[in-house]
Parts: C-alpha cells; structure tokens; sequence
C-alpha cells in the first residue's frame, strides 16, 4: 500500500467553515500531499490558497485522520494521512480553483456546513476544530479585556 502524507485546512471565519465541492460532487476541505521537503503547515496555507483562494493563518493543530482508497492510475490501494490545522481567515473571501476540479465552495455556517460534508470523518473534524476555534476567541477576548 501506497501511504501519503498529506495536510490541510479547517478554515474558520466567524461562525462560519469553508468548504469545497470536489468533481465527484463530495463536500470536502481543502488538503494535500506534502512533498519537497515542505512542512505540514505550510502544505495546509498553500493547499488552502491554492484550492479555495482563502487567506488564513493557522490557529492550532486539529490532528490526523486517514483514509484508504484503490487507485486505479497506481494499480494499488492508498493510504492518505492527512494532518489538519484549525484556521482563521481574517475576511470571507475566496476564489474556487475550478482548474483542480472544484465546483463550487465557501464559507458556510456550521450547522449547514456539517449537513454538506460528504464524510463523517470530516463532519467529527469539524466539529473538533470548531471547539478550539472557540476556545482560541475566548482566549483572545479575556486577553483583550485583561490587556
């Protein structure tokens, strides 16, 4: 078996997740395979520029999860290793890398978005990240009241 190591993004604006439609039709989040000598991190900010057009600055780590699959081009299964970043963009913008694929995408409120997301996988993720996205605001709020 083939086994990637890949990274990627849980993107938050406000109450709000940034996801992608890929060309199967699945809701997903942006992610991809670490090569070159790159760092996770900076797999997940270029993967998330590249696929979705957002600027966002990693908040923490949101852990690992994987999956399998048979590739058909490799004639083998592979295993993709994905380690995940909670993120915030500082504006909801985006532009959808329809080049790579992707049919459509954005910035959608929680409840909605984990209606979308194709895999449960993804939808315990978000849910997750969402949590220490929160966490991450309090913080930053008592902070700002204390400084």
């Amino acid at each position: 078996m083939l086994v990637r190591q890949c990274a990627g993004g849980v993107v938050f604006h406000g109450d709000k997740v940034f996801l992608l439609q890929n060309e199967k039709g699945e809701w997903v989040l942006p992610k991809g395979v670490i090569r070159g000598g790159k760092i996770a991190n900076e797999v997940a900010l270029t993967r998330v520029r590249y696929e979705g057009g957002v600027n966002a600055q990693i908040i923490s780590s949101a852990g690992e999860t994987s999956y399998e699959f048979y590739s058909y081009s490799r004639r083998r299964p592979v295993c993709n290793r994905i380690n995940w970043f909670v993120m915030e963009a500082s504006k909801p913008e985006f532009s959808i890398n329809r080049m790579e694929g992707f049919k459509d995408g954005g910035f959608y409120p929680i409840n909605e978005a984990l209606e979308k997301i194709t895999y449960s996988q993804d939808q315990a993720l978000v849910r997750y990240a969402y949590k220490k996205y929160r966490e991450y605001l309090d913080e930053v709020a008592s902070e700002e009241v204390v400084g």
